[in-house]
């Protein structure tokens, strides 16, 4: 086991046999550690508070149904208190109405708790490099309108002025077009046939579009680009077709 471990965990759940099993399953991970696990957010938040520099987590598994503050409310607290620490929402449920929720918290991902080890070690990974991993799940139809609708309906966070009009002309009018329709919900191949224009070339803009941007996925993009209103609100949209990226 190398010396010093790359990614340190929080896990937040109120039933011991599963932080148990969360830490024997991660064991097996060199570049993980689970530096703390408890049992309330109440007992994340003052084991945040005590915790020495080297034992700070980059990630916090969190329970959804928490007992007292839920996985929900400390969520938002921990996303307010270390915008630093990514957090993954672990539940016994599936649905959209769940990942929404997650989303709007600000967890960086939601996942049921039948994840597989190898499944969840990855996503820590990706969450830990500052990734968004939930827009695998916010790119379903019914749930891409809904919550890039909410976002952009949300105060902005941001100071409108020069610094803003320079980002936003870094990107061409066929980008804009295709982050419009990432937003309606359109996989790589309903963009493209759009715009009548190959899958290659619509996940070359959207290479493109990061870079100008400096962010890590698609869904951190649309969601820029709609609190900033550079784009149409997916139900205005035209010529984007709901579906998932399942050709990436």
């Amino acid at each position: 086991m190398p010396p010093h471990l790359s990614i340190k965990l929080l896990l937040v759940d109120d039933h011991p046999l599963f932080r148990q099993g969360v830490r024997s399953a991660l064991s097996t991970y060199e570049d993980i550690e689970v530096v703390a696990d408890v049992a309330s957010a109440e007992e994340a938040l003052a084991w945040l508070e005590s915790a020495p520099p080297n034992r700070e987590p980059n990630v916090a598994l969190v329970d959804l149904n928490l007992p007292g503050v839920n996985g929900l409310l400390l969520t938002r607290q921990l996303r307010h208190q270390y915008p630093s620490l990514g957090v993954v929402m672990l539940s016994i449920h599936e649905g959209d109405e769940h990942a929404f929720n997650a989303l709007q918290a600000g967890a960086a991902d939601y996942r049921s708790k039948d994840v597989n080890p190898k499944e969840l070690a990855d996503i820590i990974r990706r969450v830990a490099r500052g990734e968004y991993v939930i827009n695998d799940v916010v790119e379903k139809p019914k749930v891409a309108s809904r919550v890039l609708s909410q976002f952009r309906s949300l105060p902005q966070d941001y100071d409108a002025g020069d610094a803003d009009f320079t980002l936003y002309n870094k990107l061409s009018d066929r980008e804009i077009e295709v982050l419009e329709r990432i937003a309606a919900g359109g996989s790589n191949k309903d963009i493209a046939d759009s715009l009548s224009i190959s899958t290659q070339t619509v996940k070359n803009h959207i290479s493109s579009i990061l870079r100008k941007l400096s962010l890590n996925d698609r869904t951190q993009a649309v969601i820029m680009a709609l609190r900033r209103g550079w784009i149409e609100t997916p139900d205005t949209i035209r010529g984007g077709v709901p579906g998932t990226d399942d050709d990436e």
